[in-house]
């Protein structure tokens, strides 16, 4: 049978009874800290730190969905607008025939037409579009030159005009005759399977 160990604190000399009383629970205080306490509270950091940025990416989603119904409406619109746009552009086919509707408003106008020659088309900076410009001279009235612009914004098709140069006024009448040299410049959309070649050739001119 084990003999009990009795302890006489009276004999343990105060030194010693004082690291006992103190030492002890520091012991279990500091045991207690690195065995349960860090650990725990490391883990709570860690699961608010989780949690926040969980109700980060909700609030972001939630103001994306908020905004759904506006980026959509406008979506909607860039369509429309993308649709008009091109019903406004001639397919190639239709080109020479815009062309010549232009040519006959010039001379509806009262406009002389002494030059009128088309360039090769060309690719514009869209990507999306062909050029189609048009080297013109003619001469007339400034009220003819009027009459065929104004004319020229009832059509149905895009025509732009540009570097318009007037000279050599000569009075015929009660009107000033001019030289009128201009470019006109009309676009027509470029066929779905000529958009899949040139993509394929930009590619392979990147390799």
């Amino acid at each position: 049978m084990a003999k009990k160990i009795r302890i006489d604190f009276n004999r343990v000399p105060q030194p010693v009874r004082y690291v006992i009383v103190i030492g002890i629970p520091l012991i279990i205080s500091i045991l207690f800290y690195f065995l349960f306490y860090k650990p725990t509270t490391t883990e709570i950091k860690s699961l608010e730190a989780d949690i926040q940025k969980q109700e980060q990416e909700i609030a972001n989603a939630e103001r994306k969905l908020a905004k759904l119904p506006e980026l959509k409406a406008k979506y909607d619109v860039l369509v429309m607008e993308l649709d008009e746009l091109k019903r406004q552009l001639p397919e190639e086919k239709e080109v020479s025939n815009l062309l010549k509707q232009v040519s006959d408003l010039g001379i509806e106008s009262g406009l002389t037409i002494q030059l009128w020659k088309p360039a090769n088309k060309r690719v514009h900076a869209s990507g999306i579009l062909y050029e189609i410009p048009v080297k013109v001279e003619m001469s007339g009235s400034y009220h003819n030159l009027g009459k065929f612009f104004s004319s020229l914004t009832r059509l149905s098709r895009i025509v732009n005009i540009n570097n318009i140069k007037l000279s050599n006024p000569k009075i015929r009448g009660r009107e000033a005759i001019l030289k009128i040299a201009l470019n006109t410049v009309t676009f027509s959309a470029i066929p779905e399977k000529e958009l899949k070649r040139m993509a394929k050739n930009k590619k392979r001119r990147k390799k």
